[in-house]
């Protein structure tokens, strides 16, 4: 048999999926890793125990489907993206704990940024705003921060990569320091339209373009791991979401995912051309291949399965998410409990890193059924959010389905109350690992043992299509509730 190995580095945890030659899953290891909040606001991550998991699960995966290095056609790789490392050359250890998306500590650089009247020439040359969220200020606070590493990086001596990155160069034994378009167009570092690091921000942010990586297409030769048995190719990288939208097989210009994780993340799908967001999103690499890049539109939430996590772990009041649906079905239908789950600060269209999160319309009969209700309508409310701001972008076609994965599409309920304040189609594949199998297919195009474009779209599979059976003035109202109390809480 052949395989393609996939590795899924996400927030919370690394998984390894084999896929066969019919890219059919074979089978899965995953593994959690610790989450660290050494201050309000900070989120980190030790990546040597993210490169021990990674480690851990490709073994554990290859051991039980009894796969060997001989049979596993190539690894694709994909990941969180924006998360920071910073390396030793020499060495190949981290000089600190891995900075994560999540993290808003550099809020104030970036405030000064825009103080200055930087943020229009960023975001002309990178797609982004000038958000905590993105790599380059991260960068810059480590270097800034870390006793001797801005010596150490004006004299070479440094590296910097996204998680990808630092697992291609430890995967290779250190012969390889290479990402891909993705995820170098996350890092605020990156000319999305000349497809290159840009040397005017490095300089503006004070990072020495000595410590960027090599930029391939998504699917290309990543270089070559021994340390699973054999030589293994890394064919294919691309961030998680936009290996979800190759998954999703959104390959024409119009097409719509998101991806309910940690976070929540939607995409567009624009064609060869970027679009210049009036509302605030972003325009960002949705994938190259072939040397040609294809963009998108994304709106980003920063929380949105995390809060169902934060139902079961902080609240204690469900024992696995897949309780959240059940318990949301039992909720006093009369009352109108909104949460904003702004945990960390938030994302598109608001941009507001410093906001937290707050509940609005409790009464004394409110009760656990109410909390998970509107945790699950806020990623409802969140999603609407992005879906009308991408439609003003857009602007060419108002009636988009929205194809939809990630642990939170697994729920009918959260679906259909997705469906409908969307007042809008949403379709749930039959194979809903898209960001594993985008990955995979990457590998496995490359490696030619997967299809084209063309057919890999037509292996597409629908599960199940909700379809909006809210009215309209209930929909509107309850979108007006949503309003009023992300206003208020930005405000506090």
């Amino acid at each position: 048999m052949t395989f393609i190995l996939a590795i899924d580095q996400g927030t919370t945890s690394s998984r390894a999926i084999l896929f066969d030659a019919d890219m059919r899953r074979v089978d899965t290891a995953q593994h959690e890793f610790t989450q660290h909040f050494p201050q309000e606001g900070w989120v980190e991550h030790n990546p040597e125990e993210i490169w021990d998991s990674v480690l851990r699960v490709c073994r554990e995966v290859m051991d039980s489907a009894g796969a060997t290095p001989d049979q596993i056609a190539g690894i694709g790789i994909t990941n969180q993206r924006e998360t920071t490392v910073v390396w030793d050359r020499a060495t190949g250890k981290p000089i600190y704990n891995a900075i994560v998306w999540q993290d808003r500590r550099t809020a104030e650089i970036c405030a000064r940024y825009k103080q200055a009247g930087c943020e229009d020439d960023v975001t002309a040359q990178t797609g982004l705003l000038l958000d905590p969220y993105f790599s380059g200020t991260k960068v810059k606070w480590l270097l800034d921060t870390v006793p001797g590493a801005r010596d150490k990086a004006e004299a070479g001596e440094l590296m910097f990569g996204t998680i990808d990155c630092f697992l291609i160069w430890r995967l290779t034994d250190g012969r390889s320091h290479a990402t891909d378009a993705t995820n170098a167009a996350r890092t605020l570092l990156f000319d999305i339209h000349n497809g290159e690091w840009s040397a005017e921000i490095c300089d503006l942010l004070d990072v020495p373009m000595n410590m960027l990586p090599e930029v391939h297409d998504c699917a290309s030769d990543f270089g070559t791991t021994t340390l699973l048995g054999g030589e293994i190719p890394i064919l294919g990288v691309a961030g998680d979401q936009q290996a979800a939208t190759i998954g999703q097989a959104c390959f024409k210009p119009g097409m719509m995912k998101s991806t309910y994780g940690t976070g929540c993340f939607a995409l567009l799908n624009t064609g060869s051309k970027p679009v210049e967001s009036k509302n605030r999103l972003l325009t960002t690499i949705a994938y190259q291949l072939n040397g040609q890049r294809t963009y998108a539109l994304e709106g980003s939430i920063f929380v949105a399965g995390a809060a169902v996590q934060w139902l079961r772990d902080a609240l204690q009041i469900i024992e696995s998410a897949a309780e959240s649906g059940e318990l949301a079905q039992q909720a006093d239908p009369n009352q109108n409990v909104v949460l904003v789950p702004a945990f960390t600060g938030l994302g598109a269209p608001y941009w507001k890193p410093d906001c937290r999160g707050a509940v609005f319309g409790l009464t004394r009969n409110s009760g656990r059924a109410e909390f998970a209700r509107a945790t699950l309508e806020s990623i409802a409310y969140q999603t609407r959010d992005l879906w009308h701001a991408m439609q003003g972008d857009w602007g060419q076609d108002t009636k988009v389905t929205l194809r939809v994965d990630g642990g939170a599409s697994a729920s009918d309920w959260a679906m259909q109350g997705l469906a409908d304040y969307l007042g809008a189609a949403v379709d749930r594949p039959v194979m809903q690992e898209t960001t594993a199998l985008g990955a995979a297919w990457l590998a496995g195009m490359r490696a030619g043992l997967y299809p084209k474009q063309h057919e890999f779209s037509e292996t597409w599979a629908l599960d199940r299509r909700f379809e909006p059976e809210l009215s309209d003035e209930d929909r509107d109202a309850a979108y007006a509730r949503w309003q009023r109390a992300v206003s208020a809480a930005m405000a506090f």
